[in-house]
């Protein structure tokens, strides 16, 4: 995987990317780190949407998760969850905001 400053991105584009093989990802470093993926497009187009944004809520999720662990908060059973579903589905008016 290539890396490049997001500088020499932000000047020199089109000729780092021309630099890059042909379905080579980049990775985009700032003064802090690592800052973004540069990710070629390959066939389906819609299929890889749909399996980076799956990747990225899943990632999202199991940050959630590893943060409410952290915090001690404890995480609902699967059956406290069906019955705040079916509360809603029953009572849809007296649905509130999500705390």
């Amino acid at each position: 995987m290539r890396q490049v400053s997001l500088r020499e991105f932000r000047t020199r584009g089109v000729k780092v990317l021309s630099e890059v093989p042909a379905g080579e990802t980049t990775l985009l470093v700032g003064q802090h780190g690592p800052a973004f993926f540069l990710v070629p497009v390959v066939g389906d187009v819609a299929k890889q949407d749909r399996e980076l944004r799956r990747a990225m809520a899943l990632a999202s999720l199991r940050e959630g998760w590893r943060l409410a662990e952290e915090s001690g908060a404890s995480l609902a059973s699967d059956g406290e969850i069906e019955a705040e579903i079916d509360r809603i589905r029953n009572h849809p008016d007296s649905v509130s905001e999500c705390a």
